[in-house]
């Protein structure tokens, strides 16, 4: 059964934790999952990161839906807040879609590997790995308890011109975030950066993208996604 069908969190938990008191708005949105194609990413509007920055209320409106994309016969999930990317991590390691201990390359303006508050999850329990995604992980802090639970054995982090730089080899699990292209990071060429992850796409094994709807305009994380899989917009 699928758990992803669409629903509101509305306690001080996961994603929603953030200046909860000091916010107007008090729930935030969780997309339905969907079987599709690039073609059905399209930007919601329900409000899916809730945040006080610089004293103004920012209510970021995320994806209508997720998607799970196939391609080459490898998984490719595709969704808005990046705690999701732990769930489908589990759900493709149970379809034998990765072997478990390889490494992660995490492609992303930012590290996310801040610490949760617990590691309390049971990794062979599909439903607890979802409870925990969203109650108690958040965009920050989802890679350690992959790391910790031995789902990878090492995570390999590109966020600068070093990182593009890099030559990785064995088999890997590749984790984009779409805030990579985000003006913050104008300072890589936006070639390097499209040429760069496909190549990476070519050769991983699962690929998990998020569109990060706090970080980066949402009509532009969409085309910058289609560029990076050669996607006629049609």
């Amino acid at each position: 059964m699928e758990r992803y069908i669409g629903f509101y969190i509305e306690k001080p938990i996961g994603n929603n934790i953030f200046s909860y008191e000091e916010r107007e708005n008090k729930k935030i949105y969780v997309p339905k999952l969907i079987e599709g194609n690039l073609n059905d990413i399209k930007v919601g509007d329900k409000i899916v990161f809730n945040e006080i920055d610089e004293e103004k209320e920012i209510k970021a409106r995320g994806l209508k839906n997720m998607v799970k994309y196939n391609i080459d016969q490898k998984d490719v999930y595709i969704f808005d807040n990046h705690n999701h990317a732990l769930y489908f991590w589990i759900k493709s390691l149970k379809k034998d879609k990765f072997s478990k201990g390889c490494k992660l390359v995490h492609v992303d303006q930012h590290k996310d590997m801040r610490e949760p508050d617990d590691y309390n999850v049971n990794m062979d329990n599909i439903e607890d790995v979802f409870t925990y995604t969203n109650e108690v992980l958040n965009v920050g802090n989802f890679i350690q308890p992959a790391l910790k639970h031995n789902i990878f054995s090492d995570v390999v982090i590109i966020d600068s011109s070093y990182g593009f730089d890099l030559d990785i080899k064995g088999e890997y699990v590749l984790d984009i975030d779409l805030d990579i292209f985000s003006k913050d990071m104008d300072y890589i060429p936006h070639e390097i950066k499209i040429c760069k992850i496909q190549n990476l796409i070519k050769k991983a094994k699962v690929i998990t993208i998020a569109s990060s709807p706090f970080f980066i305009d949402q009509e532009y994380a969409i085309k910058v996604l289609k560029e990076l899989f050669n996607y006629d917009i049609m």
